[in-house]
């Protein structure tokens, strides 16, 4: 009877563990929806400053392109979490598994807009565009300027021009109708490099998870590639985590938040892997200790 004692406890354990980590999984899935809605507050607030009536569909698009990566990688976490827990094998058919990876493709053409549209933004900031009159934020009391600092805005009033910037260069930012002064501007590049290289390391990371995943519904559960493809997103986590404190630094405690946060939504989809491959190696041991089994004489 003591096997069979034993047997029943290691899978109430087992089972116990399973709904922690199902709890843990789908509380950072709400979280990460409640980071959308932010970004998304984040970037009407910044297109109501940033477009005007000159304004193009791609300038739209791209003050919009934050909260556009975000939804994106919230449907890639959907489309990992059934590929990886929610279907089970026999239900991934062929125009299930031709859906999902659709869905995942559209999902990165989202993301490289948002690369696109980073890149834009950090080539029109190399410019010095000077703004006349440029003699400080109160020279530009009553104009359709709006005046930014470190990813905030305020408009431009008699009240609050002196408080904003002292006299000196004006610059405005691409064709942005925001502006800023010198230290701005160089804060805004610094930023805009920032958002380029966070982007870029995440898409790596999600390239990686995508071969992961791949190998594994082949049945591949280690091997060299496996363990490179880790290595290199604990490093990109590293530096994501890295980038994510100097966003503090500089006030942005939301970015901190959000980076591990999302860094904690990619750790459940390696829980449904890790899941997975116990799955493939539980199915593989019994297999072969089938074949292995001796044939009863007839």
């Amino acid at each position: 009877m003591l096997p069979a004692v034993n047997a029943i406890t290691n899978m109430s354990r087992r089972w116990d563990l399973h709904r922690i980590q199902q709890l843990v999984k789908w509380t950072v899935y709400v979280l990460v929806f409640v980071n959308f809605c932010v970004y998304l507050y984040d970037d009407i607030t910044r297109a109501s400053h940033a477009l005007h009536d000159q304004s193009t569909l791609m300038d739209v698009l791209g003050s919009f392109a934050t909260s556009s990566a975000v939804l994106a990688w919230l449907l890639l976490l959907a489309m990992f979490e059934l590929e990886t827990y929610a279907l089970e094998d026999s239900e991934w058919t062929g125009w299930v598994a031709r859906l999902v990876h659709g869905l995942r493709l559209v999902c990165f053409v989202v993301i490289a807009h948002t690369v696109f549209a980073f890149a834009e933004w950090c080539w029109d900031l190399r410019i010095d565009q000077v703004v006349e009159p440029s003699n400080g934020a109160c020279a530009l009391v009553d104009s359709d300027f709006s005046w930014t600092y470190n990813l905030e805005y305020w408009d431009i009033s008699a009240e609050n021009c002196e408080a904003l910037s002292a006299s000196g260069p004006v610059y405005r930012l691409g064709e942005d109708a925001v502006v800023t002064d010198a230290k701005g501007l160089r804060l805004e590049r610094q930023l805009a490099l920032a958002d380029m290289g966070e982007i870029i390391a995440w898409l790596i990371v999600i390239l990686a998870m995508e071969i992961m995943v791949r190998l594994q519904g082949k049945g591949v559960t280690d091997g060299p590639l496996m363990r490179r493809l880790k290595l290199t997103k604990y490093l990109l986590y590293g530096f994501l985590s890295c980038l994510a404190l100097w966003w503090n630094s500089l006030g942005h405690t939301l970015y901190l938040w959000d980076t591990f946060l999302w860094i904690a939504g990619f750790a459940a989809i390696e829980m449904n892997l890790n899941e997975w491959r116990d799955e493939i190696l539980e199915e593989r041991t019994r297999t072969q200790k089938q074949d292995a089994a001796p044939v009863e004489p007839s």
